[in-house]
């Protein structure tokens, strides 16, 4: 199957109609075309920001698109959440060559496993391996073509990572902690898989916030307007300016678009107070999971963000029938209140030669460090 890439500057160029016809999106909300072009809409990325869209399409040599990437150049590792500083640091510092510009193939600021290449429905296996071969062979010569030291797939799925480690990428391996239901239906069956001691502990803390008059209600769909993406906005801010290390990758223009575009698959955690919010957290409903994303505290209050970020989403977890929560990157806090450490996978190719074969010794060893804390499991996709 004669098949080459072009690369393409904006969603838009692709269109809503043709992202449709894709297999993923309907399954991994921060794949739907609203999501993603949401992030070039409100100007979140391109411009000056570090993220400039180079969108991969794999096409036949009839001009027909058979699989598309959310692509972008990098010039900088901020907001990608699989980190590779050392790396920058090696090229530049010891074997003075540019790490920087580089491509990604990703969801921006978004750290949650989902495929990263997507095909079009009804494709077969052989045309899917040639896909692969297409995009394993040639983005490379394209990126060393102009001027791109590394390319960089990240938080693909295991079918996908495997895809591009069979075709000789580097592969890496980290580590989330996400709740996996298993048998659980009820709260309480989840309280009943920890020891007495912290089951009552965890019975205390969402006690805490009962008996200070708060409640927390989630939000989806019709009730999220204007007022309420200003409000998750307002959230958002408090936590990235919170750190030094926090960036402002989003405005209130990104909340805007996606509470008015894509509601249904969003939902608003809210902690209030006689009227007052106190907190809050913004997740997207999948197919396949919840995903917890930005969280913020308008008040200090003890055990507001165990309720509001994990107890909540494990409640509405369960309620929605889902086999995961995914609260994102971090946190090691969550291993005690049932969320499990989860490997998860990104792909890598560097055209340097010898940084190539540095950064794979490393990979190995810290491939090791990984297994033993996950303890040996290396695949984790739920059915």
């Amino acid at each position: 199957m004669d098949l080459s890439l072009i690369f393409c500057d904006s969603l838009a160029e692709i269109g809503a109609a043709f992202w449709s016809e894709l297999e993923g999106p309907a399954d991994f909300p921060f794949l739907r075309f609203e999501w993603l072009s949401a992030f070039e809409r409100s100007q979140c990325v391109g411009g000056s920001t570090g993220w400039l869209p180079r969108h991969v399409q794999v096409r036949t040599s009839a001009g027909e698109t058979i699989a598309v990437a959310p692509a972008y150049v990098k010039t900088h590792s901020m907001g990608e959440f699989v980190f590779d500083h050392i790396f920058a640091e090696f090229a530049e510092g010891r074997l003075g060559v540019r790490y920087y510009p580089k491509l990604i193939l990703a969801v921006p600021f978004t750290p949650a496993s989902g495929p990263r290449l997507l095909f079009r429905r009804g494709l077969d296996g052989d045309e899917r391996a040639a896909a692969w071969d297409c995009l394993a062979r040639d983005l490379p010569a394209r990126a060393t073509a102009v001027g791109l030291g590394s390319i960089h797939v990240l938080f693909p799925d295991d079918d996908q990572a495997d895809a591009l480690e069979a075709r000789g990428w580097a592969a890496r391996l980290g580590v989330q902690f996400q709740y996996h239901r298993g048998s659980q239906r009820t709260f309480d069956d989840y309280l009943a898989s920890f020891p007495a001691k912290r089951r009552h502990a965890i019975r205390r803390e969402r006690r805490s916030l009962e008996q200070s008059g708060i409640a927390i209600e989630s939000l989806t769909g019709v009730g999220l307007d204007s007022r309420r993406a200003r409000l998750a906005h307002e959230l958002y801010l408090t936590t990235v300016d919170k750190y030094v290390w926090g960036r402002r990758y989003l405005n209130l223009a990104f909340f805007e678009t996606v509470m008015d575009s894509m509601p249904e698959a969003l939902q608003l955690v809210l902690a209030t107070r006689g009227g007052e919010t106190l907190g809050g957290a913004l997740n997207l409903i999948g197919q396949r999971a919840l995903y917890g994303r930005y969280w913020g505290a308008l008040a200090e209050v003890p055990f507001l963000h165990f309720n509001v970020c994990l107890y909540r989403g494990i409640e509405e977890t369960l309620r929605l029938g889902l086999p995961s929560f995914q609260p994102g990157a971090g946190g090691e806090h969550k291993e005690g209140r049932g969320f499990a450490p989860t490997p998860t996978r990104s792909m890598h190719w560097f055209g340097e030669p010898r940084l190539d074969r540095v950064v794979r010794d490393y990979l190995a060893r810290e491939r090791v460090a990984v297994l033993d804390r996950v303890g040996g499991v290396a695949h984790a996709d739920d059915d």
